[in-house]
């Protein structure tokens, strides 16, 4: 996708099939808001352009999803960043959808078990995002009071790492460091976990 207006076709297609807003943000590595903004320009004919959109930044990582090869090759950077964390650790939680396939090699490069979490965002639509909740998938391994390392493919607004840190703390786990291909946000840590990330995207310009 090379602009505005193949976001916005792409909105449309993923929203005629089915999935919710959150879902679509998921799918083109954009917030819920971002998300939200081109839904409801994909049926216009005008140029979206200076209409109010969201500041955000698409990242476009499918060279390297969609090779096995460059995604092992990724993981094994990401691995590298976890490291220095210990080899105590023996749990590596992906979060869905993109986060998963990096996660399990990121397990296997650090031979860890396996652990999937589904944000709520995965349900949001309209309405209020409190009323919603995330869940771990029971075909992958438990969280059972371990310590754990977090992967997702970018950091947005860091919301969704956050609920993740706290669903894995409900369950008794503790979060030891988070890694992500992309970082948005230029974020360190959250809610006391370090964040890592392979690339780091700082926006520069000016409001007027």
């Amino acid at each position: 996708m090379k602009n505005v207006d193949d976001l916005i076709e792409s909105a449309a297609e993923l929203a005629e099939r089915g999935l919710s807003k959150g879902e679509i943000a998921d799918e083109l590595n954009v917030s819920r808001e971002t998300a939200s903004w081109l839904v409801e320009r994909s049926g216009r004919t005008e140029p979206p352009a200076q209409r109010g959109q969201p500041a955000d930044i698409h990242v476009d990582w499918s060279a390297i999803g969609r090779d096995s090869a460059r995604l092992e090759h990724v993981a094994r950077a990401m691995a590298a960043l976890l490291r220095k964390q210990g080899e105590e650790i023996d749990l590596t939680v992906g979060i869905e959808k993109a986060g998963v396939p990096m996660a399990t090699m990121v397990g296997r490069e650090l031979d860890t078990d396996l652990c999937t979490y589904a944000p709520r965002k995965h349900q949001w639509n309209e309405g209020d995002m409190e009323d919603l909740g995330g869940s771990f998938s029971r075909n992958f391994a438990g969280i059972r009071d371990r310590e754990c390392y977090v992967i997702d493919d970018t950091v947005t607004s860091g919301t969704t790492m956050r609920e993740t840190i706290e669903a894995i703390r409900e369950q008794g786990g503790e979060p030891v460091a988070c890694v992500v291909l992309v970082d948005k946000q230029g974020v360190e840590e959250i809610d006391g976990v370090p964040v890592y990330s392979l690339v780091q995207v700082i926006p520069v310009g000016s409001d007027e």
